[in-house]
């Protein structure tokens, strides 16, 4: 075993360790097929009023341009599925993904162990740690390791674990082995984009972000497009819908990462209890949560615009 191997193995043993749930690493270069996709995607508005994500193109598409020298993409996984959903099936629904603790600061602080860890065992190598936050496209690096395959809901799909994970990278200037991208196993199956409450998955693998309930209640800043009343299927932050459906998730198994735990309070809210939500209560239940980035008047916003309907 070379060098190379052995660095890589010993970083995807430390990633372990760290408690994520499995690492690729891939070349860094540019992503010759991602570039007309996108390029497509934002010329048909499919961003809606994500205007950062029309920002930096090319750096989206070339890893080299946001950290010089790099010769290799880490990508991660980081398992979210919880133990226990919302208890009132009749409850205003929050995305799984936001029950604990916000995901940036906890991989955050994972990656930068990890790149502390690669410099102590291998040597002065510059990295940068991104998680989500920075123009670059997750999904693909990780497909490109091997991490699993893009689905036709866009999310990245994996055959043991299904798709409730967190996904980040370190891009690096170490040279190591690249591993292989895995093949789809969507085949011929269409349950996700059948159940969209929105019909945002426009065509397989392509989604129209600008028609999903998760760019409704988190991005969009303005009021809620009227169009839309009743087809939220009672979702006011985020949407777990193509997720809930997709056949690969029956493999999901909930996840041992203490901060992701929901305060105490949450899953036991009732309907009667969002719809009374204060702001001390909003900020006590969700102080660490992603959910924050609503602010309390956004998921006001949100839940005036679903009230009495549960969907269609």
């Amino acid at each position: 075993m070379g060098s190379g191997e052995k660095h890589a193995q010993l970083i995807k043993n430390e990633a372990a360790r760290l408690g994520f749930l499995s690492c690729g690493i891939s070349k860094a270069g540019f992503l010759e097929e991602e570039a007309p996709r996108l390029e497509t995607w934002l010329r048909n508005g499919m961003h809606g009023e994500m205007g950062y994500m029309a920002n930096h193109f090319d750096k989206r598409l070339d890893p080299r341009l946001l950290v010089d020298g790099a010769r290799s993409v880490i990508s991660v996984l980081l398992n979210y599925y919880p133990e226990r959903g919302q208890e009132d099936a009749d409850a205003p629904k929050i995305s799984k993904y936001a029950y604990g603790t916000d995901y940036h600061f906890v991989i955050k602080d994972k990656l930068k162990s990890l790149l502390e860890f690669i410099r102590e065992e291998i040597g002065e190598v510059e990295g940068r740690a991104f998680v989500d936050s920075a123009p670059v496209l997750d999904k693909a690096w990780a497909a490109r390791s091997g991490l699993g395959w893009i689905g036709k809901n866009s999310n990245l799909l994996t055959k043991q674990v299904g798709s409730f994970y967190f996904i980040a990278e370190l891009i690096t200037d170490l040279d190591l082995p690249a591993d292989g991208p895995v093949t789809d196993h969507c085949g011929s199956c269409t349950a996700c984009i059948d159940a969209c409450p929105t019909d945002a998955i426009v065509a397989p693998y392509v989604v129209d972000g600008s028609r999903c309930i998760s760019y409704f209640t988190i991005e969009l800043k303005n009021e809620l497009p009227g169009g839309f009343k009743g087809s939220f299927d009672n979702w006011m932050f985020g949407c777990d819908v193509c997720q809930d459906v997709c056949p690969w998730n029956r493999f999901s198994t909930p996840h041992n990462e203490p901060a992701f735990e929901p305060h105490p309070d949450l899953l036991g809210m009732t309907r009667e209890d969002w719809y009374e939500l204060t702001e001390d209560t909003f900020k006590k239940v969700f102080r660490k949560s992603a959910v924050k980035r609503t602010k309390f008047s956004g998921l006001m916003r949100n839940l005036d615009f679903i009230k009495n309907q549960k969907g269609p």
